[in-house]
């Protein structure tokens, strides 16, 4: 019979644990670890903006000035911000360690006038942007050509995924819903890779509108973040699928008005409930945000209501704030944002906006 030799337990667990160490130190932390330890490294926070068309009078709604595009590019040349694509300013958010002053341009739908307007200023500033493409419409009347998009993807201009269809995904009933958008989403990926040789890692939800499973779709799908339509500062514990974008047309782009938005800051939410956008009953909705108090002037929080007035209550407990919002007059809209908006004793300002979605109302 061969002999067992057996070891002291403590020396045994001496070995195991100097060998786990030497493992773990051979392959380096892992992704979820690097992400914990890039979040913790600061509250980092970047301003982005989306745009439509540019010089195209026909649509005020949805256009700006080519002029005043270029102020808004200047400005933020002169105020020394770094203009990173939609993917890189993720990535600093989640992993860096620096803080720096950012800023996002990103695009929707590929219209013609981003190459002919746009993309001079982009040039000629050494800035990119981010360009999110709807596939059905290429090549059509107002919208750029595969090619056009090509020539911009070289130019540096990143290309996201807007959808195929660019449709109201909400009206769908949810039995048909998610295995409708799940599919259009991969044809848009499959003709991005068929003419630009490239996925899209970053998404652009139709209008600004999703729910829960479609950002877990979207997720599920390799996507490292998409962007909605509700206005706000997106910061390192944002919600990567579901980052706000301050809308620049009409009115809404004069230079006071970018320059405000520019120097906007975040507001650190700790909760949020209903963390949910679709509204199916209970209108007028009522929103409870929670956040620290520390630094902020909350006698001087303000809150706005599209097309109403604002029931506002305010409680405060120890360092904490929680707010509750609800509309004076039931919701009309489609699509209705509660916006909360609060100075810092400095007098900065931080904004946070809630997205309401009601797809009873057909645009």
């Amino acid at each position: 019979m061969t002999e067992r030799k057996y070891f002291p337990i403590k020396n045994h667990i001496y070995q195991l644990i100097l060998f786990l160490i030497v493992v773990a130190g051979c392959a380096g932390p892992s992704g979820k670890q690097v992400e914990a330890q890039g979040i913790a490294n600061g509250r980092k926070s970047i301003t982005c903006f989306v745009y439509h068309r540019f010089g195209d009078e026909k649509y005020p709604s949805t256009n700006v000035d080519v002029s005043t595009f270029e102020k808004h590019i200047q400005y933020l040349k002169d105020e020394e911000f770094e203009i990173l694509t939609l993917s890189n300013a993720i990535e600093y958010l989640k992993y860096s360690s620096k803080e720096r002053k950012i800023a996002v341009i990103t695009v929707d739908d590929g219209y013609k006038s981003f190459q002919t307007g746009a993309m001079p200023i982009l040039k000629k500033h050494g800035v990119s942007a981010t360009l999110f493409v709807n596939t059905e419409t290429v090549g059509g009347s107002s919208y750029m050509t595969w090619e056009g998009i090509k020539e911009v993807m070289d130019q540096g201009i990143e290309i996201g995924n807007h959808s195929h269809s660019h449709g109201y995904f909400l009206n769908y009933e949810e039995t048909i819903r998610y295995k409708h958008f799940q599919s259009d989403v991969a044809q848009a990926q499959k003709l991005f890779k068929q003419h630009l040789s490239l996925t899209p890692t970053v998404f652009a939800y139709p209008y600004g509108e999703y729910d829960k499973e479609m950002e877990s779709i979207i997720k599920e799908m390799g996507f490292i973040g998409a962007v909605a339509q509700n206005s706000g500062v997106m910061n390192s514990s944002s919600d990567f699928y579901a980052i706000p974008r301050f809308p620049m047309a009409s009115s809404y782009a004069s230079l006071n008005g970018f320059k405000e938005k520019a120097k906007m800051q975040t507001l650190f939410v700790q909760s949020e409930v209903p963390d949910k956008h679709l509204l199916k009953n209970g209108n007028p909705p009522e929103l409870k945000v929670a956040f620290k108090s520390e630094d902020l002037q909350i006698n001087n929080l303000q809150c706005f209501i599209q097309g109403g007035e604002c029931d506002m209550k305010v409680v405060k407990t120890d360092s904490i704030v929680e707010i509750s919002v609800k509309s004076k007059e039931i919701l009309k809209r489609r699509r209705t944002l509660y916006t909360l908006t609060v100075p810092s004793k400095d007098g900065a300002w931080h904004w946070f906006s809630h997205l309401w979605v009601m797809p009873s109302i057909k645009e």
